[in-house]
C-alpha cells in the first residue's frame, strides 16, 4: 500500500498536474486508511484499499454557459463522441469486468495530457459559441451508460451507430476511458467539428446518432441492430437499486411513488405566467427613500444574504437583524415596514426548530410585544420562508387573520428534501403575490419539516374556505398533487404557501430568494430575461409599502 501511495502521488502530483499546468494546494496521506488492534494476544489489522478522489475547482466566467447531460428534444440534432483514449478500449477495473467477477489487466489511463488540454480548450470555445446543447462523460460506466443517462435526463429515445468505434461491441460500450458525448444542432455541426480540428483533435471526433421518436434506445453495429429496448424500462432498471434502498431507509410509500413516476409520459418542468416578469412595477419608486425591511435570522439560519439582495434590488434598505438584537433591546421593529424570517437550520435543525425559534419570542415579553405591535401595524408586511415559515406559523396567535393556519411538521418522506419543484400561484389576499395568480413556475425547495398539519379535517376546510391558500405544489401535468416527489413534503392539497386574511403576512416553504435571478434556476424557459418571475414578489412588497 505504501508503494501504491507513492506511485499515485508521483503520477498525479509530479507528472499529470504539472503537465496540465494546475496545482493541488494541500495534500496529505488520506488515501490509505489502516487500523490495528490486539485481541486475545493476537495482533490484528485491517487496511482499506487504496483510493484517490480529487475535487478540483476553477473560476467560471459565465455560469449561463453551463451544460448538463439533459438532451434537448429539438429537430435536426446530432450526438457527437470525442474519444480522448485515441482508440484504446481497456476494460480493467470496469463495471463490466466486475459484474463478471473479474478485475481485468489493463485499466484506463490518460493517454496524453496534451489531448486532454486540447479538448478542454476546444470545448470551452464551443460552449462560448453556444454550440453544445448537452454534455456527458463516459468514464463512469462506459459509453452505453453515458448514452442511457442522457436519454433518461431528456426523457427521449436514441438511435446510435457504433460503426467506426471498434469491432468488439462490449469493449466499445463498456470501456471507461476518457471520452465525452455532446449534443449539437445539426446545422452547427460543421462549426463544432472545425473547432475540434483547430485544436488538433479532429480525428478523435465521431458522429454517433440522433434522437428517436419512439422512446427506445437502439444501438446499431455492423449494419444490424445490436440492442434495442424501451427507454422507460431501462430507466426503471437503472433506478431500481436506489428505489430498493430508499424503500428501506425512507417512507416506502413515497419511494414507490417516485419509482412509479418513471412510468408513462412526463412532459417535464414548464412555466406559464399571468404577468410579464420583465416589467419592473417598482420602477416608479426608484430615487425615493428606501423603506427598511428587517432580514431576521437566528442561530443557524441561512439564505439571509440572498434575501437581502432581492429586497435591495426591489428598492428596500435591507437590515440584518439577529434575534439577539431584539431580545437585548438593541433593535426595535418599530423602525421597519417589512419583516422577513429567513430559512435554514435554526438551532442545528433539530426537530421543531422553527417552533423553538417562535418560543423565544412568545416567552419573552419584550420580543412578544414588539412582534405583536408590528403585525398589527396596517402599513407593514411579513414574509416567512422555510424555517422562517415554520417559525411565523407558530406566532399565529399574534397575527391578525392567521388563526386558521396549520403547523409545519416532518416531511412525509421522512427525509430532508432539496428539489426544484413546480408550484402554482393561487388567487389569494397575499400582497406579495399580487398579480401573479394563475401562474405556474418552478422554485427551489429545501426543508425537512414542510408538511402542513391541521388539527382535523375541519381545520383544512377552514383554510380552503378562507381563500388564503396562496401556493400549491403541482405535478408536471399541472395538477395539484399530494404525490411524492412532485409534492416533496406531503402537504394536503399541495399547500405550500399561505396568507393571512388581510394578505399582509405570507408564509411559504419554497425559497423565492434563491431563484429571483434567472441564472440561478437550474432550468428555465429560454425567453426569460435576467429576472425570474419570483422577482415580482419582492417588487410587490415595494409597491405595497409606498
Amino acid at each position: 500500500e505504501d508503494q501504491n501511495l507513492f506511485d499515485t502521488v508521483q503520477a498525479v502530483g509530479m507528472e499529470l498536474c504539472p503537465e496540465l499546468g494546475i496545482t493541488i494546494p494541500v495534500g496529505k496521506d488520506s488515501m490509505s486508511m489502516r487500523t490495528a488492534w490486539e485481541q486475545n494476544g493476537e495482533q490484528k489489522a485491517v487496511t482499506a484499499p487504496l483510493s484517490l478522489v480529487i475535487t478540483a475547482f476553477a473560476p467560471v466566467l459565465d455560469v449561463r454557459k453551463t451544460v448538463t447531460p439533459e438532451i434537448s428534444a429539438f429537430d435536426k440534432n446530432l450526438l457527437v463522441f470525442v474519444d480522448l483514449a485515441a482508440g484504446k478500449q481497456r476494460l480493467g477495473g470496469s463495471i463490466l469486468a466486475q459484474t463478471c467477477n473479474q478485475m481485468g489487466v489493463d485499466a484506463p489511463d490518460v493517454v496524453s495530457s496534451e489531448l486532454l488540454k486540447a479538448f478542454f480548450n476546444a470545448q470551452q470555445t464551443c460552449l462560448g459559441a453556444g454550440l453544445i446543447k448537452a454534455y456527458h462523460d463516459r468514464s463512469d460506466g462506459g459509453l452505453f451508460v453515458t448514452l442511457a443517462e442522457m436519454a433518461f435526463a431528456g426523457r427521449t429515445g436514441l438511435v446510435v451507430d457504433l460503426d467506426g468505434l471498434g469491432s468488439d461491441p462490449l469493449a466499445v460500450l463498456f470501456n471507461e476511458e476518457l471520452g465525452m458525448v455532446v449534443q449539437v444542432a445539426a446545422p452547427r455541426t460543421a462549426a463544432l467539428l472545425q473547432r475540434f480540428a483547430d485544436a488538433g483533435i479532429g480525428s478523435l471526433v465521431t458522429r454517433l446518432g440522433t434522437l428517436s421518436g419512439d422512446d427506445a434506445i437502439t444501438l446499431r453495429h455492423g449494419g444490424a441492430i445490436l440492442f434495442s429496448d424501451s427507454r422507460e424500462q431501462l430507466q426503471r432498471l437503472w433506478s431500481e437499486t436506489s428505489y430498493r434502498i430508499q424503500a428501506l431507509r425512507d417512507n416506502p410509500a413515497c419511494a414507490e411513488q417516485e419509482f412509479d413516476a418513471l412510468l408513462g409520459d412526463d412532459p417535464g418542468l414548464s412555466a406559464s405566467l399571468s404577468f410579464d416578469p420583465a416589467a419592473d412595477i417598482a420602477a416608479p419608486y426608484v430615487g425615493r427613500t428606501r423603506p427598511r425591511v428587517a432580514v431576521l435570522r437566528e442561530q443557524g439560519v441561512n439564505s439571509q444574504v440572498e434575501m437581502a439582495a432581492a429586497f435591495h434590488l426591489a428598492g428596500f434598505e435591507a437590515v440584518d437583524v439577529h434575534m439577539s438584537d431584539i431580545l437585548a433591546g438593541r433593535t426595535s421593529l418599530e423602525a421597519f415596514q417589512g419583516l422577513v424570517a429567513c430559512g435554514g437550520f435554526s438551532y442545528g435543525d433539530v426537530l421543531g426548530a422553527g417552533e423553538g425559534w417562535a418560543k423565544t419570542i412568545l416567552f419573552n415579553s419584550r420580543a412578544r410585544d414588539q412582534f405583536e405591535t408590528f403585525f398589527n401595524r396596517e402599513e407593514t408586511f411579513t414574509l416567512g420562508v422555510c424555517n422562517g415559515c415554520q417559525m411565523v406559523s407558530n406566532l399565529k396567535s399574534l397575527i391578525p387573520g392567521a388563526g386558521h393556519w396549520p403547523r409545519f411538521v416532518r416531511n412525509l418522506s421522512e427525509q430532508f428534501e432539496a428539489r426544484f419543484s413546480l408550484v402554482r400561484i393561487e388567487d389569494s389576499p397575499s400582497v406579495l403575490l399580487a398579480g401573479m395568480a394563475g401562474s405556474h413556475m418552478p422554485i427551489a425547495v429545501a426543508h425537512g419539516e414542510g408538511r402542513a398539519e391541521f388539527a382535523d379535517a375541519e381545520g383544512l376546510a377552514r383554510l380552503e374556505d378562507s381563500g388564503t391558500a396562496a401556493i400549491r405544489f403541482i405535478d408536471n401535468q399541472l395538477r395539484v398533487t399530494e404525490t411524492y416527489p412532485a409534492n416533496p413534503n406531503g402537504s394536503p392539497g399541495g399547500i405550500t404557501g399561505i396568507s393571512s386574511l388581510d394578505g399582509r403576512v405570507t408564509i411559504m416553504m419554497p425559497h423565492p430568494e434563491r431563484v429571483f435571478r434567472t441564472v440561478t434556476n437550474s432550468w428555465h424557459p429560454d425567453d426569460w430575461g435576467p429576472w425570474s418571475p419570483w422577482m415580482r414578489l419582492f417588487r410587490n412588497a415595494r409597491c405595497f409599502v409606498d
